[in-house]
């Protein structure tokens, strides 16, 4: 038997969650004055936009109002989604995270920026950007390695998409 409100709360939610081919990433009960927030953090491999965040909000309201588990106090629930810089935490986070750049803060206190090109059940294949005009190059990173790792916003993120559509054109041209 769970003995944390956190664990009561990840048995009760996390089925009806995953019903909703989500994956519940975390849990957290803030106090906000007098009030409390219940703040529910889900994703997918596919992502999740504001329909299906929306209707697992509904379910997980509807859900947790027939519980007692947050007892009888107030409190109000927040849903969303990890957001642009998440940290990964987990193997599927990494896969997730694929062709983006990454911060890592490494095992033998180095720190590396790097785009995961790919993820296994050992570790990442990076690609590192090259410094000053330099060729990126290109590098294995084991997971034992990693002791912090965070997705970076990018505004400028090279789309390969677009990529292939303005080959197509100049090919075209």
């Amino acid at each position: 038997m769970s003995t944390t409100q956190s664990e009561r709360l990840r048995e009760l939610l996390e089925p009806l969650v995953s019903s909703q081919g989500l994956d519940l990433e975390e849990i957290a009960v803030d106090s906000v004055g007098r009030k409390r927030v219940l703040r529910v953090t889900v994703d997918s491999d596919t992502g999740a936009d504001l329909d299906r965040i929306a209707d697992v909000s509904r379910a997980l309201s509807a859900k947790l109002d027939e519980s007692d588990v947050m007892g009888s106090a107030e409190y109000t629930l927040e849903v969303g989604t990890p957001g642009a810089e998440r940290l990964l935490t987990e193997h599927r986070h990494y896969v997730r995270a694929t062709g983006r750049l990454v911060r890592f803060q490494l095992a033998d206190g180095g720190e590396l920026v790097a785009r995961i090109t790919a993820a296994d059940d050992d570790g990442l294949d990076l690609e590192v950007p090259g410094v000053k005009g330099r060729k990126p190059t290109v590098r294995r990173l084991a997971f034992d390695d990693i002791t912090r790792a965070r997705v970076q916003v990018e505004f400028n993120r090279k789309d390969d998409a677009s990529d292939d559509k303005n080959d197509k054109k100049e090919e075209e041209a």
